[in-house]
């Protein structure tokens, strides 16, 4: 006869044993960081070409003594009733071109490694670089009241500017307090936010290339509420949060996270390289060799 013990093991079911993953884990990490990876260096490129299209069309524009050529793709790209204003964009976007250029530099993970000091002293420049483009896009927007779009868009901006400086703030602190690898997520955050402009300008092109035709927003005056939209997006919610995404997957996320967020870091890429060659067709090469 069965002892108590005996019938209590007898009706306790048995643990199932663990499933064999296989290589799922490692393909699901390797996926995602390759998945970063293409998108870093498509956002990379694109910001490159973005950085010569400024320094020809503008800086080309400004050695030519022909200012009033801004004003053909900024509604108030020049005037000269505003010498400063004027000067102050022209800064602005001198630093545009070498903030994407010291961006690309920073980003390089053999730098890092084989010429630290170098590494440093770039990163100082990203940062102040970054910094400076901040408050120069308040000014520009809140002072001389903004080069082009409506309320909503000069909010998005402004928000976009704070979030610089609170980036730019804790990348310092956390390489003067040597935490280096929060220093290089806040670095990242920087990078993502302080490309706000490009994002919008990318993904502009992306939905007129999908449409055909200015949807949700009226060309002659830049408003409507697809810009709206637009603009808060990219200036303040999807690229931090995206960022976030890819982070918290590849600390603390498993297969089904990682794939996920492998998948939207997916769309995204195939989003801005859509909207990268509809820029480059479209916009810049074609004002490049006017």
């Amino acid at each position: 006869m069965p002892t108590h013990e005996a019938s209590a093991t007898m009706a306790t079911p048995l643990p199932l044993p663990p499933r064999d993953l296989g290589r799922w884990p490692a393909w699901s990490r390797a996926l995602l960081s390759g998945s970063a990876t293409l998108w870093l260096i498509i956002t990379l490129a694109g910001q490159l070409f973005f950085a010569a299209y400024v320094a020809k069309v503008y800086g080309g524009s400004a050695m030519a003594g022909q200012y009033e050529r801004w004003s053909k793709i900024l509604p108030r790209g020049f005037d000269a009733k505003d010498p400063v204003g004027t000067a102050m964009l022209g800064l602005h976007l001198l630093l545009a071109v070498t903030w994407v250029l010291s961006g690309v530099l920073q980003l390089m993970p053999v730098l890092r490694r084989r010429a630290p000091q170098l590494h440093r002293w770039n990163g100082r420049a990203f940062i102040g670089f970054a910094l400076v483009l901040a408050i120069g896009g308040l000014w520009l927007v809140w002072v001389r009241g903004g080069v082009v779009g409506d309320l909503s868009q000069h909010l998005a901006i402004s928000v976009n500017a704070l979030l610089i400086l609170a980036c730019a703030t804790m990348a310092w602190r956390t390489a003067r307090s040597r935490q280096f690898l929060a220093h290089r997520r806040w670095a990242l955050r920087l990078f993502v936010v302080a490309s706000g402009v490009w994002f919008f300008r990318v993904g502009l092109m992306a939905w007129l290339a999908w449409h055909r035709r200015p949807l949700g927003f009226d060309p002659a005056t830049f408003q409507g509420p697809f810009l709206t939209v637009l603009a808060l997006s990219v200036y303040i919610v999807l690229p931090l949060l995206l960022l976030q995404l890819y982070l918290f997957a590849k600390d603390r996320g498993g297969i089904a996270l990682q794939l996920s967020a492998t998948l939207a870091i997916g769309v995204v890429t195939l989003t801005t390289t859509a909207g990268t060659l509809a820029a480059v067709a479209g916009m810049w090469l074609p004002r490049m060799a006017q």
